[in-house]
Formats: C-alpha cells, sequence, structure tokens
C-alpha cells in the first residue's frame, strides 16, 4: 500500500491556526460546491439543540421531517433481545447508540479531555507530531493526497492501537498531556471489548455462529485506530464542513461525541441530513464497509457528515475497529443465493483503504464503483 502514496500535495495549512487568526471569511480551499453545504435550517436547529440543557431528553432532529430519534441499544439487556434491537438497528439506520455498555463514564471523559488538552497546546508543541498520508499516524489536517482538492474545516491525531504489532510506536504519541498515552490505551481496549460484542450480536441476527463475523475478519488480530477529532470555531459554518460525506471503510466505527456542541449528521435514505443528538455517557456505533462486504448488504453502511460551528469548537474520538489488513474479504458463502448472488469480489482491507487514502471521504463511491472489480485496479 506504501507506494501508492506520497507527500502531502501541497503545504499542510491547520485549521485551528485559520480559526484562530479572526479571519472573516474561510479560504476558497474549504468552500465546498452548494449542493455539498449544510441546509440553513440544519445550522439553526443545531443552533437550538445546543442550548438544550444536558439533562433534557435528547433527539435527532431533523427540521424537514419533525423530531425523530436515532434507536438506542441498551447492552444491558438480555441477548435475544439485543440481537433484534442491533439487527433492526442496523437494517434500518446503519447508525445507533448504546448504552450500558460497560465502560466507564470517567474514562470516557478523561480520554475526551485529555485530546482536548492536546488541540489546545500551542501550534509548535503540536507541529512536532505533523502526519505524512503513509500512515496517517499523527497530527493531520487532510485526508486524502489529490491536489488542489476542496478540504474539511478540521484537524485530527491519528494513532494505532491494536494488534501489538501494529502499535504506533512511541514516537506518535504526544508526551502533553502526559495521561494522552495511558489513558487512550485504557479507553480503546474497552471500546474494542464493545465491538466485539456488537459483532456477535451481528453474526447471529444474520442466522450465522456468534463468532463467524469475528473470525471472517481475523479474529484476534483485528485492527483498532483512534482518531480524535477536532473542529474549530468557523466564521462561515454555511459553507463547509468538519468532516465531508462518507461511509466508513472499516468494520464498526464507536464515535464519543463532544459533550456539549452537536455536529454529526447521518443521510437517512430519503436523502435527508438529521443531526444526532447523543446520550449522555453513550457510544455512537455506525456499520463500516466491511460489514456491508461481508452481509452482501444485507446491512449497510451509511454515509455521514459533520457540519462545524461559529461559536464553539467541537471535539470527538472516533475508535474505528477494522479488518486484519491482509486478509481478502468477500461476501460471507452461507448468505449468498442463486436469488442474491455475491456482490463484492475479495479484497483485503490495505487494498480497499488506498481509495480513501488517495482520494478522501467521497460518499459511498467506492463501494459501489467496487461492484465485480478488483480493489488493486484504484493503485494502478
Amino acid at each position: 500500500m506504501a507506494e501508492c502514496m506520497q507527500e502531502w500535495p501541497e503545504p499542510v495549512v491547520r485549521v485551528q491556526a485559520l480559526a484562530e487568526s479572526g479571519l472573516a471569511a474561510i479560504p476558497r480551499c474549504y468552500v465546498k460546491p452548494p449542493c455539498d453545504r449544510p441546509a440553513a435550517h440544519e445550522l439553526v436547529a443545531e443552533a437550538a439543540a445546543d442550548a438544550v440543557d444536558e439533562d433534557d431528553v435528547v433527539v435527532v432532529h431533523d427540521a424537514s421531517s419533525g423530531n425523530i430519534s436515532i434507536p438506542v441499544v441498551d447492552l444491558g439487556g438480555d441477548e435475544g433481545g439485543l440481537t433484534e434491537a442491533v439487527a433492526a438497528a442496523c437494517r434500518d439506520w446503519g447508525f445507533f447508540q448504546v448504552v450500558n455498555h460497560g465502560v466507564r463514564p470517567e474514562l470516557m471523559r478523561a480520554a475526551r479531555e485529555a485530546w482536548r488538552g492536546f488541540f489546545r497546546l500551542p501550534l509548535p508543541a503540536k507541529q512536532r507530531y505533523s502526519n505524512s498520508p503513509r500512515t496517517y499516524e499523527g497530527y493531520g489536517s487532510r485526508l486524502g493526497v489529490e491536489k488542489n482538492a476542496i478540504l474539511d474545516w478540521g484537524d485530527y491525531y491519528f494513532l494505532h492501537l491494536s494488534p501489538e504489532a501494529a502499535k504506533s510506536p512511541a514516537m506518535y504519541w504526544p508526551d502533553n498531556p502526559s495521561i494522552c498515552k495511558e489513558v487512550s490505551e485504557e479507553y480503546g481496549g474497552e471500546v474494542v471489548g464493545v465491538c466485539e460484542r456488537v459483532m456477535r450480536l451481528l453474526s447471529a441476527s444474520l442466522g450465522l455462529e456468534e463468532t463467524r463475523f469475528q473470525e471472517a475478519f481475523g479474529g484476534a488480530e483485528c485492527g483498532a485506530c483512534l482518531r480524535a477529532n477536532y473542529y474549530p470555531r468557523c466564521p462561515q459554518p454555511d459553507l463547509t464542513l468538519g468532516l465531508s460525506a462518507h461511509s466508513d471503510p472499516g468494520v464498526l466505527t464507536v464515535l464519543l461525541a463532544d459533550d456539549h456542541v452537536r455536529g454529526l449528521q447521518v443521510r437517512r435514505r430519503d436523502g435527508h441530513w438529521v443531526t444526532v443528538q447523543p446520550l449522555p455517557d453513550a457510544f455512537i456505533v455506525n456499520v463500516g464497509d466491511q460489514i456491508q462486504i461481508l452481509s452482501n448488504s444485507m446491512y449497510k453502511s451509511v454515509e455521514h457528515r459533520v457540519i462545524v460551528n461559529a461559536e464553539e469548537e467541537r471535539i470527538s474520538l472516533a475508535l474505528f475497529y477494522n479488518p486484519r489488513g491482509d486478509i481478502p474479504v468477500a461476501p460471507a458463502p452461507e448468505l449468498v443465493t442463486p436469488e442474491r448472488p455475491s456482490l463484492y469480489p475479495p479484497m483485503t482491507f490495505d487494498e480497499y483503504r488506498v481509495y480513501v487514502r488517495k482520494n478522501g471521504p467521497k460518499g459511498k463511491a467506492q463501494l459501489e464503483a467496487l461492484k465485480g472489480q478488483s480493489v488493486t485496479e484504484n493503485c494502478q
């Protein structure tokens, strides 16, 4: 995969530095085409939601269709009910919140605040960890290497947590805040446990052995990556996005959202974007492209994006649970029938994610384009 990579095509500009410079208008390279911009009513609804007290009932707001809730799955329930709850959430949304998940709230808050502390450091202290598209490990401000691309209004920090052989070496970990590495590793280990449980439920929901999905993705050698996302204040939030519309390339994503500022939007089947209002101490879980492939599209990954805020910064932690990089993933034979033929060719995750690294987030274009062809063509 590394031979397909290169350096960033233009000098990297930190979005946080732009935001703190006091500019009144965002640079042209951040202005999205009109069809990709958030609608005015979405930003109004978002501002109103941020004013709601945390103790109030939280729902998904969509000005065009009223207030609707994304599913909430209580992992403290009985296994039979949980299996159907997860299956329904994946069928109907591809996104759901989990509560009673077993991860201590104080650990969740400590991890989020440790990374908030990093992004509040002076710029020179953060620049020591500048990343490259070869691995993404470290401090970054763009995803794809397409020259003259329209960029997103956000910075991030990316690290590999597991398996041990793939873990980011010490040089990639920030030494300030000093607790960052310790708390992130503990947090990551706990969230991986949540992923493994959801995987068992997903597998069982399709009539397969509970361990079937886990084994297909590499068993104990599945990978976990952490991306701390930082979205600075934006003087023109109606013109840009913190993260463009995309589906996640891996297996599952578990998001710890900001506890004050909302921004994640999910695209419904009718095309409307809805803004997720996280429950306190809950995780937001979504299905990735690899689940869509392995389930032969019985479960589908869903486009999502991030809008930005004129008044407040926003931070979130996304844990990506991924297949072992060198294992070919294809629709499970048990889910392929003459009436429902295999929709995707075998491909490794290392091959699959080259597209994202070259092009950045592009909706679901990659998954649709790869039906019936080899992913390796994208590395030519």
